[in-house]
């Protein structure tokens, strides 16, 4: 009977547990628009303020730094003060960091205004699955962990939707800005409702308002027995947790996952798809799209790609497994970014940007990327933005024959084949195997090292793109993160086991001994194979997991 009444409540969960995750990924939601609408944003204030690529690569890196802080502080003030209180803080930092983007006048002002944001963002990509993982019945606690990515892909198309808006309005990127306050705005009206963690209060010693809190999060048709269980699991895995220490990470059985962890964070950030999404309108108009206004209309259809295969990955994650959309995940990740450096070879040429004058360069995709030079359509050169000779220089490229037209097409088809095949695998999945991987007293712990591990890549990738595209070109650039990811293929292929399908306590048995994760699978695989006690149906990721878990219990 509890488990026909926990497959029901499955289904049904209260609508108490849908306003809640709703309040709280309004902060995966700003997560998502503040690091995506600096794309729109950058190409006007480039030109406005006549920035060099460098100075460019620090306003996105801004928010990077300003993550890197926030999420590893966030982890530990998180413990002290509790989830809801740091959700309140990321809320406020939130509203203040847009009023000082929106307001600034000056270079450094606005990367002080992004590195606020960053402290937000860093906080709010650690509390908020923490948050709900603790909130949410274990039942379809993965869904809902989820959510929050599917919440960041769609603040990032609301920014582009809003960059497109506001393209051609005088100091548009202000209100671009000032924007994400008002998300925060309505965060800040949820708090008074939203409960705390019942963690945080058995930590507390506030055993009774945890299991009020548990009881509306379970609902009606659970019996209270089924309620006080959870409790004194949580009172068990807390007590455990409390004599865990960064130590223990150092464990064979503890540190393998780690580094699993780790690296697949690692992979996220270095397959240069934050990049993509940070400078996607930048990218193309490098790819021929001949205004800020169509490239930024292009970034939508990314950002919904983005968004549209996050929900697809979300559906069937259960189903394929985590190891089997990582694997499809990276591979045709290698094969877009394969064509998306052809296409490259088509519209700029396979030229480093480090030419002395800007008369060296034949073709428009490679005069607009140097910061010295603009493009004259009427003379077909490449000439100096303080030149008089021509009355007609740009940055802008349109295609004038069909082979530029080409590479354009299929920059934007690969660059949208690369979105999709990121969202349905590496976009999800690093955060959900972090989720899965640790032993509870250490979880939180090895987390944030994870975490951090993203954001520290994610910021040396971001403020080195630009960079490489001069000096390895375009094409080099996406060639060398596709053979990045070729080698993290690899990794996935021998360090990452299935987890699909296993009790959280059981996932941590694929890593004991000397043995590779994948490896130890793949033996039991074949003992399993002259196993008379395993139906023919069964997979064999869940033929390999039901083998070693018998052998690790015996």
């Amino acid at each position: 009977d509890t488990e026909e009444t926990h497959s029901n409540m499955a289904a049904r969960p209260p609508r108490f547990v849908f306003f809640v995750v709703f309040c709280i990924t309004i902060g995966g939601l700003l997560f998502g628009y503040d690091t995506g609408v600096i794309s729109g944003a950058l190409v006007v204030i480039k030109d406005e303020w006549d920035l060099n690529s460098t100075q460019q690569e620090f306003i996105v890196g801004g928010t990077t730094l300003g993550a890197i802080v926030g999420g590893l502080f966030s982890g530990y003030f998180a413990d002290r003060w509790g989830r809801r209180t740091i959700t309140f803080l990321s809320s406020v930092v939130f509203i203040l960091g847009a009023l000082i983007m929106a307001f600034s006048k000056h270079y450094s002002v606005l990367i002080g205004g992004r590195v606020v944001v960053g402290l937000a963002v860093g906080a709010a990509s650690m509390v908020v699955p923490i948050y709900i993982g603790e909130l949410a019945p274990k039942e379809f606690r993965g869904r809902l962990v989820t959510l929050n990515v599917l919440a960041i892909t769609g603040g990032q198309l609301i920014a582009y939707l809003v960059s497109w808006g506001l393209a051609d309005v005088h100091d548009g990127w202000r209100w671009m800005f000032a924007i994400s306050a008002f998300p925060a705005a309505i965060q800040l009206c949820c708090l008074p409702w939203l409960p705390e963690s019942p963690r945080v209060l058995i930590q507390r010693g506030q055993d009774e308002r945890a299991h009020t809190i548990l009881q509306r999060i379970y609902g009606n048709k659970v019996p209270e027995s089924t309620v006080d269980d959870e409790l004194e699991s949580m009172r068990r895995s807390m007590r455990t947790e409390t004599a865990a220490s960064y130590r223990d990470l150092l464990r064979t059985v503890n540190f393998k996952p780690l580094i699993v962890a780790c690296m697949l964070q690692l992979m996220q950030q270095f397959s240069g798809f934050n990049t993509a999404m940070y400078y996607s309108a930048t990218i193309l108009k490098m790819a021929g799209f001949s205004s800020t206004k169509s490239a930024t209309q292009f970034s939508i259809a990314i950002a919904a790609t983005n968004m549209l295969m996050t929900i697809v990955a979300i559906s069937i994650i259960d189903r394929f497994g985590r190891r089997k959309l990582l694997l499809i995940s990276f591979t045709g990740m290698i094969i877009g970014l394969a064509l998306l450096g052809i296409a490259f070879i088509f519209i700029v040429g396979l030229v480093k940007i480090t030419k002395d004058t800007c008369g060296e360069y034949i073709k428009c995709g490679a005069c607009a990327l140097d910061d010295r030079c603009n493009w004259s359509p009427g003379s077909m050169v490449c000439a100096p933005k303080s030149s008089t000779l021509y009355t007609d220089l740009t940055d802008n490229c349109e295609p004038v024959n069909g082979r530029d037209k080409a590479g354009t097409w299929l920059a934007l088809a690969s660059l949208i084949f690369y979105v999709a095949l990121y969202a349905v695998g590496l976009g999800n999945v690093p955060w959900l195997v972090q989720s899965e991987i640790f032993a509870q007293g250490i979880r939180s712990r090895a987390g944030s090292i994870a975490t951090a591990t993203n954001w520290v890549s994610n910021f040396i990738v971001s403020v080195t793109f630009l960079t490489m595209t001069l000096h390895i070109t375009a094409s080099g650039t996406f060639w060398l993160y596709a053979g990045i990811l070729l080698l993290g293929l690899v990794f996935v292929f021998f360090m990452v086991p299935e987890t699909k399908g296993l009790k959280l306590e059981d996932v941590q048995k694929l890593f004991a001994g000397t043995g590779l994760p994948y490896r130890r699978r793949a033996v039991s695989r074949k003992n399993s194979q002259s196993s008379s006690v395993v139906g023919s149906r069964s997979t064999s990721g869940e033929i390999a997991n039901t083998q070693l878990l018998r052998g690790s219990q015996e």
